[in-house]
């Protein structure tokens, strides 16, 4: 008798109105690999988007992770774990045969099947490359030897190029006939003998072209190309800057060995974006949400224990004016509002400083205009604040010349936070240490020292103790 238990379905849209996927989804999956129902589940998940069964597996307990890799078996798109955190994707290649996994990296484009091998060790990185066709793995083992963060990993050697001699007519033939095309792309390259680049012809001016029209005759000499060793972020800046979909990524000897797109180049500005938000926030960028308890403290314990150390400057001012704030107890509760406001005006500065470094708007030819308007901006904020605060202070404490008092040190400390905001990114990127990870303790420190020193010392000056 057959089985007439309904089989589970999940809502069409995975996703509710904010993206988010839908707590249903992730249940109805785990309901079914607990069942080991691998029907139901290439029903459920079998043609789900890379994108979408990323975020599923992320979201499911580790066992289910795997079990549902298992159950799937060929049906499961290998893509989909270039979706998740580093560190579950580790996990997750780690705990499957590498025979299985490196039938599923043989079916990717080179630059995905390179993201998920880069990212492993040696040992375990070899054993799936040495399980992979011949072809294959020569090609992923010539990627992985360009430097971490280049063009080179980045690249898909997957193009369609072309001699200068053919006809138009030969090319469009070509297309309709050859099996092993990219799935997607918009232009077609035109080399020499040896592979050195000569042009390229976008396919829309191709499709336009009587069919005996020569190639040199409507190929575009000027090409962007990229070297393969350079550096992803400026690559990402240069299709930023022209608007580019894609470029050919070139060897030292100006060879043609890939191309990159602009959805490559998406996945490194964000990125990017992310090890910088991060490193502002004394984060590892490697840092993923997915990641132990033990290995979060640890990746955190350095900055914090230099952030402690440079608190106990700060603290080692306001020892120095003990006895003034035994005999005034409103330095001691006003001396910290000075030192925060002159710290939240230093990270604005150096947020936006740290980024225009980064996209290299900030460099010598406008530094010093920058500088001004930060220490202009400064000193306009810190006028205002002075005033506020100055005000409240003097009500407070029934006190108007302590209101003059913080009101002085206000000015000096946001003034003296925006210069600090600008000028340690600027001489930390001269040093080629980077600004994003190594800007926060130092900026804090100058704000907090100049926040107490300046207010307690013009307090001991003007009230004589």
């Amino acid at each position: 008798m057959a089985d007439s238990t309904p089989q589970p379905t999940l809502p069409e849209d995975w996703r509710d109105d904010d993206g988010a996927l839908r707590p249903e989804i992730v249940e109805t999956v785990a309901e079914a690999i607990a069942k080991s129902d691998a029907s139901a589940l290439k029903d459920m998940v079998g043609e789900a988007h890379e994108a979408d069964l990323g975020d599923l597996i992320a979201q499911l307990d580790a066992e289910d992770r795997r079990r549902l890799i298992e159950l799937l078996g060929t049906d499961f798109d290998f893509a989909a774990l270039t979706e998740v955190d580093e560190t579950i994707r580790i996990e997750i290649l780690e705990e499957l045969p590498a025979e299985t996994v490196a039938e599923g990296i043989a079916e990717l484009d080179s630059d995905d099947a390179v993201s998920l091998l880069q990212d492993l060790d040696e040992e375990d990185r070899s054993e799936i490359l040495d399980k992979m066709p011949p072809v294959e793995r020569v090609a992923l083992k010539r990627a992985l030897d360009y430097p971490e963060d280049s063009a080179g990993r980045r690249m898909k050697d997957d193009f369609i190029a072309v001699p200068p001699f053919w006809t138009v007519g030969q090319v469009i033939d070509h297309l309709r006939e050859a099996e092993d095309l990219p799935d997607d792309f918009t232009e077609i390259f035109v080399i020499d003998p040896g592979f050195r680049l000569q042009g390229h012809i976008r396919l829309d001016r191709l499709l336009r072209t009587k069919r005996p029209v020569t190639v040199t005759d409507i190929m575009e000499e000027e090409v962007r190309t990229v070297e393969a060793t350079e550096d992803q972020q400026d690559v990402a800046l240069m299709f930023e800057r022209y608007n580019l979909l894609s470029a050919a990524v070139v060897d030292d000897a100006g060879r043609l060995v890939g191309v990159l797109t602009v959805d490559d180049i998406v996945d490194v500005i964000e990125e990017e974006a992310d090890a910088d938000i991060k490193a502002l926030g004394g984060v590892k960028p490697e840092e993923e949400i997915s990641d132990s308890v033990w290995t979060t403290a640890k990746g955190r314990f350095r900055w914090l224990f230099i952030n402690m150390l440079t608190a106990f400057i700060a603290t080692s001012v306001l020892k120095s004016f003990e006895k003034q704030m035994e005999s005034m107890v409103a330095l001691a509760v006003l001396a910290p509002i000075v030192a925060s406001q002159g710290g939240n005006a230093a990270t604005q500065t150096m947020t936006v400083a740290v980024r225009a470094l980064a996209t290299h708007d900030l460099g010598p030819h406008n530094a010093w205009r920058v500088i001004g308007r930060e220490a202009l901006t400064g000193l306009i904020n810190g006028s205002a604040f002075a005033l506020i605060v100055g005000v409240v202070a003097g009500f407070w404490f029934s006190l108007a010349d302590l209101g003059i008092v913080i009101g002085l040190a206000m000015v000096c400390n946001l003034v003296a936070g925006g210069l600090a905001g600008i000028l340690i990114p600027l001489g930390l990127s001269k040093l080629d240490a980077d600004p994003a990870v190594s800007s926060g303790p130092f900026v804090t420190t100058v704000t907090d020292v100049v926040g107490f020193l300046g207010f307690l010392t013009i307090a001991s000056w003007w009230f004589k103790i």
